[in-house]
């Protein structure tokens, strides 16, 4: 129950910020929408900056479940890749406006350690599928794991936001993608 309560004033506000803008939204906002009490956000958030992590982790959180669901329980590398770079780009794409917004909001009011915290479930499950497929040989050892992981979704990440965001990248998503696709597989299997 208080789970799904705390879920409720997220979606809300993720939807009353992407409607206003985070400045002109209010908690009163939030709460009316998600059909709460107002002292119900203070038992889950301190201030209506508080939302902006728990906004970014749910993002992340959706784009992880979406990946596992499509990469499946033992994925070949192929597989994994083609999961990651197109959750990425779909969530990129569906969650654009949100991303820019978090993407400032963490670097002002939180550490960059409060975005890898965010970010830890999608490394640690990404890191057991790099370690069965090293175990397989299917992916190159020679770089520590961890960085591994990281420098990878760096890398995915910031092709989608390239398209998407900054608008930067030339040539259309497909394309994109499969470039994408080529460079991350080279890199992984060096």
């Amino acid at each position: 129950m208080r789970e799904e309560k705390q879920r409720k004033i997220v979606d809300a506000a993720m939807e009353v910020i992407e409607e206003h803008g985070f400045e002109k939204a209010s908690v009163s906002q939030f709460v009316k929408r998600a059909g709460v009490a107002q002292g119900t956000f203070y038992l889950y958030f301190s201030s209506k900056n508080e939302i902006v992590p728990a906004i970014a982790e749910r993002i992340l959180t959706e784009q992880l479940k979406r990946v596992q669901e499509r990469a499946g329980e033992s994925p070949s590398r192929k597989e994994l890749l083609h999961a990651l770079i197109d959750i990425t780009f779909d969530i990129t794409e569906e969650y654009k406006s949100l991303i820019s917004f978090c993407y400032a909001g963490i670097a002002l009011y939180y550490s960059f350690e409060r975005w890898e915290e965010i970010y830890r479930p999608y490394y640690s499950w990404l890191e057991e599928q790099f370690e069965h497929l090293r175990s397989d040989k299917k992916i190159a050892g020679n770089v520590a794991l961890a960085y591994q992981v990281n420098y990878t979704v760096g890398l995915i990440e910031h092709g989608a936001e390239s398209y998407y965001l900054s608008h930067t990248a030339a040539g259309d998503r497909k394309e994109m993608k499969k470039q994408l696709y080529k460079f991350t597989k080279q890199a992984l299997y060096a």
